[in-house]
């Protein structure tokens, strides 16, 4: 769907500079015929030609009112709107003096315009019509005697060569000025769309990542609910036996990191039962409270600076239970490669959850930065090297942002934004 919306924007794009050129070009012909039939009279058919170029005026004016419809602008219709500009071009050449007139190399401009934007099908085409166009303008057309270059026609000597002349060159600088500029932006819209379809197919290449990660997770959250139930019970059986009292806080300190995995996986299936559903209505400041105490609850070893602004509204929004792992993560990093020291900052508006983490660990290299999307080995003892990769592509999926910068003197920031789906007050 996404490819197809890009595409659809850059043919409108494409569409929209062609009506642009064809008012420059209808703006040229009419300036032209007034000095040709007011100035320096030719002869030409001012009638016909003044004729078509109201009728060429009303048919520009349509076809940019078209790139404002929402129906689809295919690469057919934009052909036919070319064939149409050769077809307005051959009307009027061939009641201005046939392949004399020095604007007849125009064809170029629709032969490039084609090139820029078709398949090569339909720029063959849109060639052929053009060779075609000229080479019977060249037997069949209404003759001017002021622009055959081998004519006398105005008793001026060597005027009517100077006026070919200078015809070519004003062509020449109309043409080369039409095609730098607007085949230029053209190229720039179809340049975009294949930057946005590089992008999109990254995306996919994340979701295929995310999506065999998460299989894997279910299946290791199915195998370990049972060994982690007999190790639940065989500690509370050793708990009620006669154990000196070391032994005794070893054995609730594994037990309480046998509740932390039961409710890990708990969490995880949560997750995925409440996909599709609205989670729950929080206020901002208690989701915050609640993440900071479970985050914690779960490393009482670190002691953090935590700073959460004064200031802050009182914002009701709607939190997805994945980003709350996600958050975690990002704080359990910044605990492992700094556990004495961990600063958090956290703020909110009424649109967006701002956090601000920061450790003393040795930083990130660039080369870690440009992979931040992708799941890359863990230098931590028994790190798998896919929680950062998860965060930021869980945070990503729902407008957040997170980035990595190495702060002075040492260490890591790492800022959050995350937009906050607000629920209005009943």
């Amino acid at each position: 769907m996404k490819n197809q919306a890009t595409h659809i924007a850059a043919a409108r794009a494409n569409l929209r500079q062609l009506s642009y050129i064809r008012y420059i070009a209808i703006g040229g012909q009419a300036l032209t015929l007034f000095v040709f039939s007011q100035i320096y009279p030719l002869g030409l058919p001012i009638q016909a030609l003044s004729g078509m170029v109201v009728v060429f005026f009303f048919v520009a004016v349509a076809t940019h009112w078209r790139t404002y419809l929402s129906r689809t602008i295919s690469n057919g219709e934009f052909f036919s709107h070319l064939l149409m500009d050769i077809f307005a071009l051959s009307a009027v050449v061939y009641f201005s003096g046939g392949a004399n007139n020095p604007f007849i190399s125009y064809y170029l401009v629709p032969i490039s315009i084609a090139a820029i934007t078709l398949p090569g099908a339909m720029t063959w085409a849109v060639t052929l019509v053009s060779l075609a166009g000229y080479s019977l303008l060249v037997f069949f057309h209404h003759p001017i005697g002021g622009l055959d270059p081998h004519s006398a026609h105005t008793g001026e000597p060597g005027f009517s060569n100077n006026l070919h002349i200078l015809g070519m060159w004003i062509n020449f600088g109309l043409s080369a000025g039409l095609i730098t500029y607007f085949v230029v932006r053209m190229a720039n819209a179809l340049r975009l769309q294949e930057a946005e379809l590089s992008a999109q197919k990254e995306e996919q290449m994340q979701d295929e990542q995310l999506l065999a990660i998460a299989t894997q997770a279910a299946s290791a959250a199915h195998e370990l609910g049972t060994p982690l139930n007999t190790m639940k019970l065989l500690i509370d059986e050793l708990k009620t036996s006669t154990l000196s009292l070391n032994h005794q806080e070893d054995l609730n300190t594994l037990d309480e990191q046998i509740q932390r995995c039961h409710g890990t996986l708990q969490s995880l299936v949560r997750a995925a039962a409440i996909e599709g559903e609205e989670p729950d209505v929080v206020t901002v400041s208690s989701y915050v409270a609640s993440l900071l105490d479970s985050w914690q609850l779960l490393r009482p070893e670190i002691h953090p600076a935590i700073i959460i602004a004064r200031d802050c509204p009182e914002v009701r929004a709607r939190f997805h239970p994945v980003l709350r792992q996600s958050l975690q993560n990002l704080l359990n990093n910044a605990a492992d490669a700094s556990p004495d020291y961990v600063a958090v900052e956290i703020r909110w508006n009424e649109s967006a959850l701002y956090l601000e983490i920061r450790d003393r660990g040795p930083g990130i290299t660039p080369e870690q930065a440009e992979k931040l999307g992708t799941p890359r080995p863990s230098k931590k003892p028994g790190g798998l090297g896919i929680g950062l990769f998860l965060s930021h592509n869980s945070l990503n999926r729902h407008g957040g942002r997170v980035s990595l910068t190495n702060a002075e003197g040492g260490g890591l920031i790492t800022s959050v934004s995350l937009p906050l789906n607000r629920v209005k007050h009943a």
